[in-house]
């Protein structure tokens, strides 16, 4: 027997729709309504393709993680910590204040809700965030990068707390040069270790490779 009538839309395009729809009202008030006009297609057919609502919305909340925030990625592969806390602050900063999208952030944009699961889909993204740049800084004060009394899950959450900040900001205007700038007098207060130390142990690290080529 001949399958169900085709889909007359692009799931992918369609769904690009409802991540700036979500984006520029949040999670509240962006209605159905203002869904499927968006989107270009009737109830019936969102419901087919993404489910409800909240399923719609984890879909763009995704594609929204994976569309613009390759700066957390690229910021965790940073050499030294605090190059990696300047990557996240001013890669966030910039994405935040993309020509052409919304001001801010969608999981910031969206985070006033009553829905629970959807806002708990919106703290999570944040928590993960935060612990996988907390790992990185237990990692550096294990190297040395970073001195030994740190705590590596406070400076994560000084970094989120941070760029949460900066999306409102972005929402409200703030420009991209401002935020830039924030970003930077915070790393100026970042932790360091101490640079003689510091020192010794990259000569240490240098020696040992040498030795083993």
């Amino acid at each position: 027997m001949p399958g169900g009538r085709p889909r007359t839309f692009e799931p992918e395009t369609a769904l690009d729709a409802a991540v700036e729809t979500f984006w520029r009202h949040g999670y509240e008030a962006a209605g159905l309504a203002e869904l499927t006009e968006a989107m270009g297609i009737s109830r019936p057919a969102l419901y087919r393709a993404f489910g409800d609502k909240s399923q719609l919305f984890r879909a763009a909340l995704e594609r929204y993680i994976a569309r613009n925030m390759g700066y957390v990625e690229a910021a965790l592969t940073e050499p030294s910590a605090r190059m990696v806390a300047e990557a996240f602050l001013t890669g966030n900063a910039e994405a935040v204040t993309t020509p052409g999208q919304p001001p801010g952030c969608l999981s910031v944009q969206a985070m006033v809700t009553d829905e629970a699961e959807t806002f708990s889909l919106l703290a999570e993204n944040r928590r993960v965030i935060q612990e996988r740049l907390a790992d990185r800084f237990r990692r550096a004060i294990g190297d040395g990068d970073l001195p030994s009394g740190e705590d590596a899950e406070d400076l994560a959450r000084f970094l989120i707390t941070l760029t949460t900040g900066f999306a409102i900001r972005a929402a409200d205007g703030e420009t991209r040069q401002a935020l830039v700038a924030l970003a930077r007098r915070a790393i100026a207060v970042f932790p360091v270790s101490d640079p003689a130390t510091h020192a010794r142990g990259l000569r240490v690290e240098t020696t040992l490779e040498r030795n083993n080529t």
